[in-house]
């Protein structure tokens, strides 16, 4: 048993919980992109500001003492956990370590709910007990980017937290868990919290979890399952090593559970796709969690003795749970790029030709999925002076990203 004073252990009462707009409406019920507007707007508001006033989050986190895995079960300190899901991602991690955590909303919103319905006002009842949600959804995610930050000065990763009610895992050990929690902490939780036989918490808006530590980091690559920044939303986190996808209903898959199919037809042979996402593209993840995309095109002019010329392809992607829309497109010749001037339509008019490259957005604000069904002139010309071999290049760039996005190739940067 490890020394006690040599575990993490974490506290803290966030002074604001910033809640996404957009996160807040999914638990409302409004489909992805709606904007609030109306009565709806005014409660939301309402219940906003109804908690940074009034509303009191807390967070804490603690490092088992004695953590072993046998078959489906999970032994964490004193305390056998049966989970066959969580067991299974955290064999196949080689987890060799566990971090309890436990979030809450505070007892304030639970009774101020209470009151709201008692007094028959169900719109604000409503409206306040899914905000308690969303601050739940916000702390469980602030507090792994804390356990991030600090795995990774560890020289480890942190794995997807579950909890007891998660598949596979039976709510009835959530006493258990709490109690697991609570025991070995040096100091108290920072608010009341406590646990009904039944496994229901109260207060209501609170969550226990479990979170795996592995110093195997390179299993995250080839175990895509397993990273947990695709089901992570926290956008300034600086330790990201993919983007963020939301998970799937508990009514089954959503569609942008997984955006861009790993098995999708391409114009393009997969060979060549594969090569190019490793050598020619680059992939940057945006604290928002968009992404920008940067491909490098190699060429020669069809005439003047096909000269050689470079163009870089610069396309900004929205996040991946909206399925990578394409918000901006940018082509323009490479850094010390001079065959581009040797191409005919250049000779005969420069201003011409280049505003035509630069004017070029095909599918501009579709999904990038819209790649696959985009119907192009083939053509091998190697210039850019025809609409139909610039359109050709650009099919080629967004197959690429296309591929290497499904595929989750693990040579991106995050910011």
């Amino acid at each position: 048993m490890r020394p006690v004073s040599d575990l993490f252990e974490l506290a803290a009462t966030p002074a604001t919980v910033d809640v996404a707009t957009e996160e807040y409406a999914r638990l409302l019920g409004y489909p992805r992109g709606h904007v609030l507007e109306g009565r709806a707007r005014e409660l939301a508001d309402w219940a906003r500001a109804w908690y940074a006033e009034h509303g009191r989050p807390w967070l804490c986190a603690r490092q088992a003492e004695n953590f072993a895995l046998s078959g489906n079960n999970i032994c964490i300190d004193a305390a056998a956990f049966h989970s066959p899901r969580l067991s299974q991602t955290l064999q196949q991690a080689e987890a060799h370590d566990a971090i309890l955590v436990a979030v809450s909303a505070g007892s304030e919103l639970e009774e101020e709910a209470h009151r709201r319905w008692k007094s028959d006002e169900p719109d604000t009842y409503f409206f306040l007990e899914m905000y308690g949600s969303a601050v739940v959804e916000h702390l469980i995610t602030l507090a792994g980017a804390r356990l991030c930050d600090w795995a990774e000065q560890q020289s480890m990763a942190v794995l997807p937290h579950a909890s007891p009610g998660y598949a596979d895992w039976d709510v009835a050990e959530q006493p258990r868990l709490l109690e697991a929690l609570r025991s070995t902490r040096r100091a108290p939780f920072p608010g009341a919290l406590d646990v009904l036989d039944s496994g229901m918490l109260r207060p209501r808006k609170s969550l226990l979890a479990v979170f795996g530590l592995t110093r195997h980091t390179e299993h995250l690559r080839r175990l895509t399952d397993l990273v947990p920044c695709e089901n992570c939303s926290f956008g300034p986190c600086a330790y990201r090593r993919a983007p963020y996808r939301r998970l799937a209903a508990k009514n089954g898959p959503s569609p942008s559970a997984q955006p861009l199919d790993p098995n999708a037809i391409y114009t393009v042979n997969r060979k060549a796709l594969d090569r190019w996402s490793r050598e020619r593209l680059s992939l940057r993840c945006c604290p928002d969690g968009s992404l920008e995309a940067v491909f490098r095109y190699d060429g020669t002019t069809c005439t003047n003795m096909g000269r050689p010329l470079a163009f870089d392809y610069t396309v900004h992607l929205g996040p991946a749970v909206d399925g990578y829309p394409i918000r901006a497109q940018r082509c323009e010749p490479a850094a010390g790029d001079t065959g581009h001037m040797r191409m005919c339509q250049y000779l005969e008019n420069p201003d011409t030709l280049m505003n035509a490259i630069a004017s070029d957005q095909p599918l501009h604000g579709q999904r990038l999925d819209a790649v696959l069904t985009w119907q192009r002139e083939p053509t091998a010309a190697g210039c850019y002076c025809e609409a139909a071999s610039r359109q050709h290049k650009w099919g080629l760039v967004l197959e690429t990203i296309h591929y290497a996005l499904a595929h989750n190739q693990p040579d991106q940067e995050s910011e």
